[in-house]
């Protein structure tokens, strides 16, 4: 029951936390002022009016007196009656007149004061009455019915401005804590939302500096944090950028160095095999062996086109990306008969060159190279265009899906960090009983991007 009522209070936001304490607290106040005013109210009427009730007596017994030494003790008696004041606290009450009113009977009338704050009060015993003899007859009593209206009215009067001045305090405690609360809670939050752009890899949006000191340290903190981490992202973008280039260097020299010097080799031996089998004709083994050399030669050439190709795709610079593209789509046609492959390629790719054309070419071809050797698939679609100041690529298939737990292979490794290297982002997913390569490159950023 403790754990759950923690962690219900952990929910609560903030104000809720600091106002929830506040509010128990003036309304306690609140309750107790009134169990105070009940318990003392009582005692302090009783204690204001214990005067006036000795003097019923005093008043009674002296009457007593005055009626036995009294020649006409009626007539003095009647005389008494009238010098009473209507308005006074003490009459006198002839036995006709019937029971003594109370003082809770004489409240009834009271309209200044609710009826549950009378209620709320235990009224005291006040009521007194000294019997009149005369002759040894009881002809009536002096009464002593208090009018506790305006004492009663203070102490209404008294319960408001407590009231009021518990509200004032709640209402004014309250303002200054949700403004305390307010200076507190919004640079704590721009803290929060700060430090989650940071961890999602933007840093060129700075932290608001703001609040208590401790939390505009905090802030100034990860501001400087995220300079530190914007300027070893970048770091770490040029440094891949110079790899990248590097590779592409080396790529490009080992092609070459295939390209003029194993080319014409097996040019040479090519056409050494075709004179030899054209010169002599074929004698047992001797023109099987010359025919196999001359399929083995051209299975080379063919080989070293491809490697060539994986290394340096050499026609992007003079035939232009959309080009070159959708030669490496044919191919795959070509090499994968069984695959129904679709592709919708934007012919303004041929307007990007350098490392991006490289890297979107590379990327089409790993994500096809996949597809054609892992993933088992019936159909492949590719779609390349450039949406704004993005160029968007996706390649899918609805072939087996990768492995748990393994969503980059070797080849996809390698295109992520290139993707990387130009502020790009690479995402491998699964939907829809389909396997999803997809691919976002800052074309403009790119495209100027030194070699």
């Amino acid at each position: 029951m403790r754990v759950r009522i923690d962690l219900m209070w952990q929910r609560l936001s903030f104000r809720t936390q600091l106002f929830l304490p506040l509010g128990a607290g003036f309304l306690a106040a609140l309750v107790l002022g009134g169990i105070l005013l009940q318990v003392f109210a009582t005692g302090q009427l009783a204690d204001e009016n214990e005067p006036a009730r000795r003097s019923t007596k005093t008043i009674a017994a002296a009457l007593n007196n005055t009626l036995r030494a009294s020649d006409d003790p009626q007539k003095t008696l009647e005389a008494f009656v009238q010098s009473l004041d209507t308005s006074s606290d003490i009459q006198f009450r002839a036995v006709e007149a019937g029971p003594i009113s109370s003082v809770k009977e004489g409240l009834r009338n009271l309209q200044s004061v609710p009826r549950w704050f009378l209620n709320l009060l235990t009224m005291p015993d006040l009521d007194a009455a000294s019997p009149v003899v005369i002759d040894g007859r009881h002809v009536g009593d002096i009464v002593f019915v208090p009018d506790l209206s305006a004492d009663l009215f203070e102490k209404w009067i008294g319960f408001l401005a407590l009231t009021s001045l518990i509200v004032v305090l709640m209402v004014l405690t309250g303002t200054i804590a949700y403004l305390f609360a307010g200076s507190v809670v919004r640079p704590l939050q721009h803290l929060g939302e700060g430090l989650t752009r940071i961890r999602r890899g933007d840093y060129a949006t700075p932290i608001p500096v703001g609040g208590p000191p401790e939390i505009r340290r905090s802030c100034e903190a990860a501001n400087a944090l995220s300079e530190t981490l914007a300027q070893l992202s970048q770091d770490n973008r040029d440094l891949l950028h110079r790899l990248v280039s590097l590779q592409d260097d080396e790529r490009r020299d080992l092609a070459r160095e295939l390209h003029d010097e194993l080319g014409p080799l097996l040019f040479s031996i090519r056409a050494g095999t075709i004179s030899l089998i054209e010169a002599s004709p074929p004698a047992g083994n001797l023109g099987n062996s010359a025919e196999e050399v001359l399929q083995s030669v051209e299975a080379l050439q063919q080989t070293n086109r491809r490697i060539l190709d994986r290394l340096r795709p050499l026609y992007i610079e003079e035939l232009g990306l959309e080009t070159s593209v959708q030669t490496l789509l044919r191919n795959f046609r070509k090499q994968a008969p069984h695959i129904g492959l679709t592709a919708a390629i934007d012919p303004s790719l041929n307007a990007i060159d350098g490392p991006l054309a490289q890297t979107v070419y590379r990327v089409i071809q790993e994500a096809l190279t996949n597809v054609l050797r892992h993933a088992g698939a019936s159909n492949a679609d590719v779609q390349a265009a450039i949406v704004g100041e993005a160029l968007v690529i996706e390649v899918s298939d609805d072939g087996g899906g990768f492995p748990e737990g393994n969503l980059f292979g070797r080849g996809l490794t390698g295109m992520h960090e290139r993707v990387r290297a130009l502020s790009g982002s690479l995402s491998l997913l699964r939907a829809d009983d389909r396997t999803y390569v997809r691919c976002h490159l800052p074309a403009e950023k790119a495209r100027d991007a030194p070699v």
